[in-house]
Protein backbone atom coordinates (compact mmCIF):
# COMPACT_ATOMS: atom_id res chain seq x y z
CA UNK A 1 0.00 0.00 0.00
CA UNK A 2 1.34 3.41 -0.89
CA UNK A 3 1.49 6.21 1.63
CA UNK A 4 -1.02 8.16 -0.44
CA UNK A 5 -3.64 5.41 -0.16
CA UNK A 6 -3.47 5.17 3.62
CA UNK A 7 -6.07 7.20 5.49
CA UNK A 8 -4.78 10.16 7.48
CA UNK A 9 -6.07 10.01 11.02
CA UNK A 10 -5.20 11.21 14.50
CA UNK A 11 -2.89 8.16 14.61
CA UNK A 12 -0.81 9.22 11.62
CA UNK A 13 -0.68 12.81 12.86
CA UNK A 14 0.38 11.69 16.33
CA UNK A 15 3.25 9.56 15.05
CA UNK A 16 4.37 12.41 12.81
CA UNK A 17 4.39 14.69 15.86
CA UNK A 18 6.31 12.13 17.93
CA UNK A 19 8.89 11.82 15.15
CA UNK A 20 9.27 15.59 15.09
CA UNK A 21 9.81 15.56 18.87
CA UNK A 22 12.42 12.82 18.47
CA UNK A 23 10.80 10.42 20.89
CA UNK A 24 8.72 7.29 21.06
CA UNK A 25 5.11 7.25 22.18
CA UNK A 26 3.21 5.50 24.97
CA UNK A 27 0.17 3.45 23.95
CA UNK A 28 -2.08 2.34 26.80
CA UNK A 29 -4.71 -0.39 26.74
CA UNK A 30 -7.79 -0.67 28.93
CA UNK A 31 -10.91 -2.77 28.46
CA UNK A 32 -14.12 -0.80 27.89
CA UNK A 33 -16.47 -1.22 30.83
CA UNK A 34 -13.91 -2.54 33.31
CA UNK A 35 -14.62 -2.61 36.19
CA UNK A 36 -17.89 -0.78 35.46
CA UNK A 37 -18.95 1.32 32.47
CA UNK A 38 -18.99 4.49 34.56
CA UNK A 39 -15.60 3.92 36.16
CA UNK A 40 -14.11 2.87 32.82
CA UNK A 41 -15.20 6.09 31.15
CA UNK A 42 -13.87 8.16 34.03
CA UNK A 43 -10.46 6.44 33.93
CA UNK A 44 -10.17 6.76 30.15
CA UNK A 45 -10.78 10.49 30.34
CA UNK A 46 -7.71 10.88 32.54
CA UNK A 47 -5.36 8.64 30.55
CA UNK A 48 -4.19 11.15 27.96
CA UNK A 49 -3.63 13.90 30.51
CA UNK A 50 -1.58 11.43 32.56
CA UNK A 51 0.75 10.86 29.61
CA UNK A 52 -0.70 8.37 27.13
CA UNK A 53 -0.02 9.37 23.52
CA UNK A 54 -2.46 6.86 22.01
CA UNK A 55 -5.21 4.82 23.62
CA UNK A 56 -6.29 1.29 22.81
CA UNK A 57 -9.74 0.35 24.06
CA UNK A 58 -10.55 -3.32 24.30
CA UNK A 59 -13.93 -4.49 23.00
CA UNK A 60 -15.13 -7.00 25.62
CA UNK A 61 -15.57 -10.50 24.23
CA UNK A 62 -16.46 -13.79 25.87
CA UNK A 63 -13.62 -15.76 24.27
CA UNK A 64 -10.51 -13.52 24.12
CA UNK A 65 -8.15 -16.29 23.00
CA UNK A 66 -5.02 -14.16 22.41
CA UNK A 67 -5.19 -12.48 25.81
CA UNK A 68 -3.61 -13.53 29.05
CA UNK A 69 -5.38 -13.98 32.40
CA UNK A 70 -5.45 -10.29 33.34
CA UNK A 71 -7.10 -9.06 30.15
CA UNK A 72 -9.37 -12.10 29.88
CA UNK A 73 -10.63 -11.36 33.38
CA UNK A 74 -11.15 -7.68 32.55
CA UNK A 75 -13.24 -8.63 29.52
CA UNK A 76 -15.42 -10.92 31.61
CA UNK A 77 -15.81 -8.25 34.30
CA UNK A 78 -16.94 -5.76 31.67
CA UNK A 79 -19.44 -8.16 30.13
CA UNK A 80 -20.82 -8.98 33.57
CA UNK A 81 -21.23 -5.24 34.17
CA UNK A 82 -23.36 -5.03 31.02
CA UNK A 83 -20.80 -3.70 28.56
CA UNK A 84 -21.63 -4.01 24.87
CA UNK A 85 -20.12 -2.79 21.62
CA UNK A 86 -22.70 0.02 21.28
CA UNK A 87 -21.85 1.13 24.83
CA UNK A 88 -18.15 1.02 23.94
CA UNK A 89 -18.81 3.40 21.06
CA UNK A 90 -20.78 5.62 23.43
CA UNK A 91 -17.79 5.84 25.77
CA UNK A 92 -15.69 7.02 22.83
CA UNK A 93 -18.30 9.63 21.92
CA UNK A 94 -18.19 10.96 25.48
CA UNK A 95 -14.39 10.98 25.39
CA UNK A 96 -14.39 12.99 22.16
CA UNK A 97 -16.50 15.73 23.72
CA UNK A 98 -13.52 16.49 25.99
CA UNK A 99 -10.55 15.30 23.92
CA UNK A 100 -10.52 15.60 20.14
CA UNK A 101 -6.80 15.00 19.71
CA UNK A 102 -5.76 11.72 21.34
CA UNK A 103 -5.93 8.80 18.91
CA UNK A 104 -8.24 5.95 19.86
CA UNK A 105 -7.87 2.41 18.56
CA UNK A 106 -10.44 -0.29 19.19
CA UNK A 107 -8.82 -3.67 19.81
CA UNK A 108 -10.51 -7.03 19.96
CA UNK A 109 -12.11 -9.79 17.95
CA UNK A 110 -14.21 -9.92 14.81
CA UNK A 111 -17.27 -11.65 16.23
CA UNK A 112 -18.85 -8.61 17.96
CA UNK A 113 -18.22 -6.49 14.84
CA UNK A 114 -19.71 -9.15 12.57
CA UNK A 115 -22.84 -9.36 14.72
CA UNK A 116 -23.10 -5.56 14.82
CA UNK A 117 -22.79 -5.44 11.01
CA UNK A 118 -19.55 -4.38 9.35
CA UNK A 119 -20.91 -1.43 7.36
CA UNK A 120 -22.96 -0.13 10.27
CA UNK A 121 -20.03 -0.60 12.64
CA UNK A 122 -17.59 1.31 10.44
CA UNK A 123 -20.03 4.18 10.03
CA UNK A 124 -20.73 4.35 13.75
CA UNK A 125 -17.07 3.93 14.72
CA UNK A 126 -15.97 6.79 12.49
CA UNK A 127 -18.79 8.98 13.75
CA UNK A 128 -17.92 8.18 17.38
CA UNK A 129 -14.33 9.34 16.86
CA UNK A 130 -12.41 6.09 16.51
CA UNK A 131 -9.24 6.27 14.43
CA UNK A 132 -8.10 2.68 14.00
CA UNK A 133 -8.83 -0.99 14.53
CA UNK A 134 -6.81 -3.97 15.73
CA UNK A 135 -8.73 -7.19 15.17
CA UNK A 136 -6.51 -10.00 16.32
CA UNK A 137 -8.31 -12.91 14.68
CA UNK A 138 -8.44 -11.44 11.15
CA UNK A 139 -5.23 -12.27 9.26
CA UNK A 140 -4.29 -10.56 5.97
CA UNK A 141 -5.91 -13.44 4.07
CA UNK A 142 -9.26 -12.13 5.36
CA UNK A 143 -8.58 -8.49 4.47
CA UNK A 144 -11.84 -8.21 2.54
CA UNK A 145 -13.88 -8.84 5.68
CA UNK A 146 -12.88 -5.66 7.50
CA UNK A 147 -9.40 -4.31 6.66
CA UNK A 148 -10.15 -2.95 3.20
CA UNK A 149 -13.65 -1.66 4.11
CA UNK A 150 -12.15 0.05 7.19
CA UNK A 151 -9.52 1.82 5.11
CA UNK A 152 -12.21 2.85 2.63
CA UNK A 153 -14.15 4.30 5.57
CA UNK A 154 -11.13 6.37 6.63
CA UNK A 155 -9.94 4.23 9.55
CA UNK A 156 -6.47 2.83 10.03
CA UNK A 157 -6.25 -0.95 10.16
CA UNK A 158 -3.36 -2.17 12.28
CA UNK A 159 -1.93 -5.65 11.84
CA UNK A 160 -0.03 -7.70 14.39
CA UNK A 161 3.37 -9.19 13.66
CA UNK A 162 5.21 -11.62 15.91
CA UNK A 163 8.63 -13.22 16.40
CA UNK A 164 7.35 -16.03 14.18
CA UNK A 165 6.48 -13.66 11.29
CA UNK A 166 9.35 -14.29 8.86
CA UNK A 167 10.58 -12.21 5.93
CA UNK A 168 8.44 -14.19 3.52
CA UNK A 169 5.31 -13.44 5.53
CA UNK A 170 6.01 -9.81 6.48
CA UNK A 171 5.30 -8.21 3.06
CA UNK A 172 1.81 -9.73 3.06
CA UNK A 173 1.14 -8.56 6.61
CA UNK A 174 2.15 -4.95 6.00
CA UNK A 175 0.75 -4.62 2.46
CA UNK A 176 -2.56 -3.09 3.57
CA UNK A 177 -1.57 -2.11 7.11
CA UNK A 178 -1.96 1.53 8.07
CA UNK A 179 -1.46 3.71 11.13
CA UNK A 180 1.33 1.59 12.57
CA UNK A 181 2.49 -2.00 12.77
CA UNK A 182 1.99 -3.71 16.13
CA UNK A 183 4.88 -6.03 16.98
CA UNK A 184 4.00 -8.69 19.54
CA UNK A 185 7.31 -9.03 21.34
CA UNK A 186 6.75 -12.47 22.83
CA UNK A 187 5.22 -15.72 21.69
CA UNK A 188 2.11 -16.67 23.60
CA UNK A 189 -0.57 -14.65 25.34
CA UNK A 190 -0.50 -11.18 26.86
CA UNK A 191 0.92 -10.37 30.25
CA UNK A 192 2.83 -13.60 30.89
CA UNK A 193 6.45 -12.88 29.91
CA UNK A 194 8.75 -9.88 29.65
CA UNK A 195 10.02 -8.44 26.40
CA UNK A 196 13.76 -8.59 25.62
CA UNK A 197 14.87 -5.20 24.32
CA UNK A 198 17.78 -6.62 22.32
CA UNK A 199 15.61 -9.10 20.46
CA UNK A 200 12.93 -6.46 19.99
CA UNK A 201 15.45 -4.07 18.44
CA UNK A 202 16.47 -6.68 15.88
CA UNK A 203 12.83 -7.46 15.08
CA UNK A 204 11.88 -3.79 14.69
CA UNK A 205 14.80 -3.24 12.33
CA UNK A 206 13.64 -6.19 10.25
CA UNK A 207 10.05 -4.90 10.09
CA UNK A 208 11.30 -1.48 9.01
CA UNK A 209 12.97 -3.07 6.01
CA UNK A 210 9.49 -3.97 4.78
CA UNK A 211 7.46 -0.85 5.64
CA UNK A 212 7.74 2.85 6.37
CA UNK A 213 5.00 2.63 9.01
CA UNK A 214 5.84 3.28 12.68
CA UNK A 215 6.36 0.15 14.77
CA UNK A 216 4.72 -0.14 18.18
CA UNK A 217 5.78 -2.94 20.51
CA UNK A 218 3.48 -4.61 23.01
CA UNK A 219 3.03 -7.73 25.17
CA UNK A 220 5.44 -8.15 28.06
CA UNK A 221 5.95 -4.47 28.97
CA UNK A 222 4.93 -3.85 32.56
CA UNK A 223 7.26 -1.32 34.18
CA UNK A 224 8.54 2.18 33.35
CA UNK A 225 12.06 0.77 32.92
CA UNK A 226 10.84 -1.85 30.46
CA UNK A 227 8.85 0.77 28.56
CA UNK A 228 11.95 2.98 28.39
CA UNK A 229 14.06 0.15 26.97
CA UNK A 230 11.49 -0.55 24.25
CA UNK A 231 11.16 3.17 23.50
CA UNK A 232 14.85 3.26 22.59
CA UNK A 233 14.31 0.89 19.67
CA UNK A 234 10.65 1.25 18.66
CA UNK A 235 8.28 4.07 17.76
CA UNK A 236 5.95 3.29 20.67
CA UNK A 237 5.62 1.03 23.70
CA UNK A 238 2.25 -0.56 24.40
CA UNK A 239 1.20 -1.37 27.97
CA UNK A 240 -2.04 -3.14 28.82
CA UNK A 241 -1.94 -6.01 31.31
CA UNK A 242 -0.13 -3.98 33.98
CA UNK A 243 -2.80 -1.26 33.88
CA UNK A 244 -5.65 -3.75 33.81
CA UNK A 245 -4.13 -5.51 36.83
CA UNK A 246 -4.25 -2.29 38.84
CA UNK A 247 -8.00 -2.20 38.28
CA UNK A 248 -8.33 -5.87 39.19
CA UNK A 249 -6.41 -5.36 42.43
CA UNK A 250 -8.47 -2.36 43.57
CA UNK A 251 -12.07 -3.59 43.69
CA UNK A 252 -14.36 -4.27 46.62
CA UNK A 253 -16.18 -7.55 47.30
CA UNK A 254 -18.93 -6.52 44.87
CA UNK A 255 -16.48 -5.76 42.07
CA UNK A 256 -16.84 -1.98 42.31
CA UNK A 257 -13.68 0.14 42.15
CA UNK A 258 -12.26 1.19 45.48
CA UNK A 259 -11.67 4.90 46.16
CA UNK A 260 -8.41 5.92 44.55
CA UNK A 261 -8.45 3.25 41.83
CA UNK A 262 -8.41 5.83 39.05
CA UNK A 263 -5.52 7.68 40.70
CA UNK A 264 -3.48 4.46 40.90
CA UNK A 265 -4.05 3.71 37.22
CA UNK A 266 -3.13 7.24 36.20
CA UNK A 267 -0.07 7.19 38.47
CA UNK A 268 1.24 4.15 36.61
CA UNK A 269 0.47 5.77 33.26
CA UNK A 270 2.43 8.82 34.35
CA UNK A 271 5.42 6.72 35.41
CA UNK A 272 5.34 4.79 32.13
CA UNK A 273 5.13 8.05 30.18
CA UNK A 274 8.12 9.45 32.06
CA UNK A 275 10.08 6.31 31.20
CA UNK A 276 9.21 6.52 27.51
CA UNK A 277 9.90 10.24 27.30
CA UNK A 278 13.28 9.90 28.95
CA UNK A 279 14.41 6.93 26.88
CA UNK A 280 16.24 8.85 24.15
CA UNK A 281 17.66 11.69 26.24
Amino acid sequence: MTTESRPETRITRKFAALKAEGRAGLVTFLTAGDPTPEASEDILLGIAEAGADLIEIGMPFSDPMADGPAIQASSLRALKAGMTLPKTLEIVRSFRKKDDDTPIILMGYFNPIYIYGVDRFLTDAREAGIDGLIVVDLPPEEEGELCLPAIEAGLNFIYLTAPTTDDKRLPKVVKHASGFVYYVSITGITGTKSADAGQVGEAVARIRRHTDLPVAVGFGIKTPDQAAEIAKVADAAVVGSALVQVIADNRDENGAPLPGTKDKVLELVGALADGVRGARN
